[in-house]
C-alpha cells in the first residue's frame, strides 16, 4: 500500500495533474505489484518562492518543470524492483504528460507493514 505525495510547481492544468497520477499509478502496479484499486496519492502544488530545488545536482539539469514524488511504502521490496519502479515512473512521466526525465526526482520512504491504518483505527496489515 504505497502513499505518494506529488510536489510540483503552481499553474498546470487539471488533466496535467491527472496524468500525473496516473502514470505513477501505472508504474507502481507494473514493478512493486500493487493492486490497481490501491491508489492513495497527494498533489501538493508550490509558488516558486516555496519550491526550492538546485537545478544541477549530480549533474542533472532540471527546469521548473520538476515534479518531486515522495513514495511511502512497505519495506519488502527488493533493490531490483525499487530500481525497476525509478526507471518506469520516468518513462510514464516521460509519455504522459511528457515530462522530461531529467524533471523526475523519486523519494522512497520505507516503513514497517504495521505502520498503517486504512480507517475505523485499526492495524489492517499488523499480524
Amino acid at each position: 500500500m504505497p502513499m505518494t505525495r506529488i510536489a510540483l510547481r503552481a499553474g498546470k492544468p487539471v488533466e496535467y495533474r491527472k496524468a500525473l497520477t496516473d502514470s505513477i499509478q501505472r508504474a507502481l502496479v507494473a514493478t512493486f505489484n500493487v493492486p490497481k484499486d490501491d491508489v492513495f496519492m497527494l498533489i501538493t502544488e508550490h509558488e516558486a518562492a516555496n519550491f526550492v530545488y538546485d537545478n544541477q545536482y549530480l549533474n542533472v539539469e532540471r527546469t521548473d518543470d520538476l515534479v518531486m514524488i515522495q513514495i511511502t511504502a512497505n519495506n519488502t521490496r527488493t533493490l531490483e524492483q525499487k530500481k525497476a519502479l525509478y526507471q518506469r515512473i520516468v518513462e510514464e512521466l516521460h509519455e504522459s504528460p511528457g515530462l522530461r526525465r531529467e524533471d523526475v526526482l523519486i523519494n522512497l520512504v520505507e516503513v514497517l507493514k504495521e505502520n498503517w491504518s486504512f480507517g475505523n483505527g485499526i492495524a489492517h496489515y499488523a499480524l
